[in-house]
């Protein structure tokens, strides 16, 4: 622009002639239009790359959160563990609670999730069907690494044994919950028992308020034992201990599963190395802070986390197929029930 200024304004004072003006513009259309042309489409280009690139405002790395608790806990340790993430990787990130366990598997499925916070009857679905990976468990209070699927029932339920719960009306979590229906259910059909009415509540809370209302006779969820030291109670009636500070003398455990690998973080099989090594080096840093120690805990009852393999749920498949059958197939009729 200045120079074609130059050209028109101060040449003619110079004595410079109309032809000698085109043959200055020709070279000034020459150079500048190409380069011109080419800042152009840097300009337009450059935010195509910069957006579609793992890790950036316009495509944030997707990390889904097991739906087993309070919505609004879940909501806030988010929020909590994606400002961790993204300051200590540099990345975009961004955090959902899907509505059940399925929906997560089927997040990975539709390309809507590269790292997961799942149960495991979950994961060894989502493994099968879309090759997910486990790199990380959680470890509970004691260096638990397993856990297990209890029934409860209230004291004045006149429920005393698993037998009992036959012809009773039963609540389970959600249709692929380990501990709140796959093993629990697998166990009742093993000793014949046919409770008169099943319903799913979703959550492990609901499972133990419902229970704990008489809105149910009995409850499948999880179940962890007491703290070594201080014999704190820590199985799913901890939940809502604060809501109802007699849960534990009105609302006992009457039996339980086999036990459960802990729940797993997995990531999806192509996600880039160098962004599965930085969000691995990331969470086992944000575990190790009070932020991270407090929010974990208060989600999910987790104390930490360690390395998990895939080969640590082999004895879940096992169970499930001796009890079961097909992974995927268990799971569908378990949802149509629902």
């Amino acid at each position: 622009m200045q120079f074609a200024v130059f050209l028109f304004t101060k040449l003619p004072k110079l004595g410079v002639t109309t032809k000698d003006k085109g043959f200055y513009l020709m070279k000034f259309a020459k150079f500048y239009i190409p380069l011109l042309s080419i800042v152009l489409i840097y300009i337009s280009v450059k935010p195509l790359f910069e957006s579609s690139a793992l890790g950036s405002k316009g495509n944030p790395i997707r990390i889904l959160l097991t739906p087993s608790v309070d919505a609004q806990k879940v909501s806030n340790s988010a929020e909590q563990l994606v400002d961790f993430l993204q300051k200590a990787t540099g990345y975009s990130i961004t955090a959902s609670l899907p509505t059940s366990y399925i929906a997560v598997v089927e997040a990975f499925g539709s390309g809507k999730a590269d790292i997961a916070a799942m149960n495991t009857f979950s994961y060894v679905l989502a493994n099968q069907k879309y090759g997910v990976e486990a790199v990380l468990k959680v470890v509970r209070r004691d260096g638990e690494t397993s856990y297990k699927g209890q029934f409860i029932t209230r004291i004045d339920s006149g429920i005393d044994s698993l037998y009992e719960i036959n012809g009773r009306k039963i609540a389970f979590v959600d249709a692929a919950s380990t501990s709140g229906y796959i093993l629990p259910k697998a166990l009742l059909g093993k000793k014949g028992i046919k409770p008169s009415e099943e319903v799913f509540a979703m959550k492990h809370d609901n499972v133990v308020t419902m229970v704990y209302q008489k809105q149910v006779d009995v409850g499948a969820t999880y179940y962890s034992p007491p703290d070594k030291n201080t014999g704190e109670f820590l199985d799913a009636r901890a939940r809502v201990s604060k809501q109802y500070p007699d849960i534990f003398q009105k609302v006992k455990i009457i039996g339980f599963t086999e036990n459960i690998p802990n729940d797993p973080f997995v990531f999806r099989k192509d996600l880039p190395e160098n962004i599965k090594q930085k969000m691995i080096r990331a969470l086992i840093d944000f575990q190790s802070t009070s932020v991270g120690k407090k929010a974990l805990y208060e989600t999910y009852s987790v104390e930490g986390l360690a390395p998990a393999h895939d080969s640590d749920y082999d004895g879940l498949r096992k169970m499930i197929q001796v009890f079961g059958g097909n992974v995927e197939e268990t799971i569908k009729k378990q949802t149509k029930k629902k």
